[in-house]
């Protein structure tokens, strides 16, 4: 044995020093990845509570209709239930994309992502369409408090869907251009708790909104 395979045999602070900096290295990316989701957590924390807020405000003018159509007269529950069950897909899909990108798959997270952003894609363009009808029947955000408390929730929550789709066109752009770097999936990692909490809004503004609306 020469001197050299002995010093790599008996050395013990030389023969763990591989191991030890990959296990810190996999240790740090690991705490970086809790601390961006938990710090953006607490962004979306702030957010729930500005929906509250709205939630509240609905709550307290639902009634005060000023004569004008009421939440049964003008929502249409089949298109509302169609455009639920495209946000609720693509909660799914996102959850796709974000394995795809976490195991490198290409076709899965590209897939997956053009799944999230068809189904968004249509989730606005029923909205869009049941604004664009309420306002043409001359039940529009200035109408009465009901109807100005409905618009702003909802177009809220409308606004979010939108800001999520541009931020899903960008990180499928930087997925092309850089690959899975530890940043990027970082990024994927926030923009699919993002998309998942305005489906969990989403469902409660089905509920209050629509369900309890259409049933008054």
């Amino acid at each position: 044995m020469s001197a050299f395979d002995a010093a790599a045999v008996y050395d013990p602070d030389r023969a763990g020093h591989g191991r030890n900096t990959t296990a810190h290295a996999a240790g740090e990316l690991a705490s970086k990845r809790i601390i961006v989701g938990y710090g953006f957590w607490i962004f979306l924390l702030s957010d729930i509570v500005m929906f509250s807020a709205f939630f509240a405000t609905y709550a307290v003018l639902v009634g005060s209709t000023a004569g004008g159509p009421s939440g049964r007269e003008l929502f249409n529950l089949p298109n509302v239930a169609i455009e639920t069950a495209c946000l609720l897909l693509s909660s799914f899909t996102c959850g796709l994309a974000s394995i795809g990108a976490r195991m490198h798959r290409g076709s899965w997270f590209y897939g997956a992502m053009a799944a999230t952003c068809l189904l968004g894609a249509m989730f606005l363009g029923i909205e869009l369409h049941e604004f664009a009808g309420m306002i043409a029947r001359g039940a529009g955000p200035t109408r009465s408090a009901f109807l100005s408390a409905f618009f702003t929730l909802v177009g809220c929550h409308g606004l979010h869907v939108t800001a999520g789709l541009l931020w899903l066109l960008t990180m499928v752009a930087q997925v092309f251009a850089k690959g899975y770097r530890a940043d990027i999936l970082r990024r994927i990692l926030c923009f699919s708790l993002f998309w998942h909490t305005l489906d969990i809004i989403w469902v409660a503004l089905f509920t209050v909104v629509y369900l309890m609306g259409a049933g008054r």
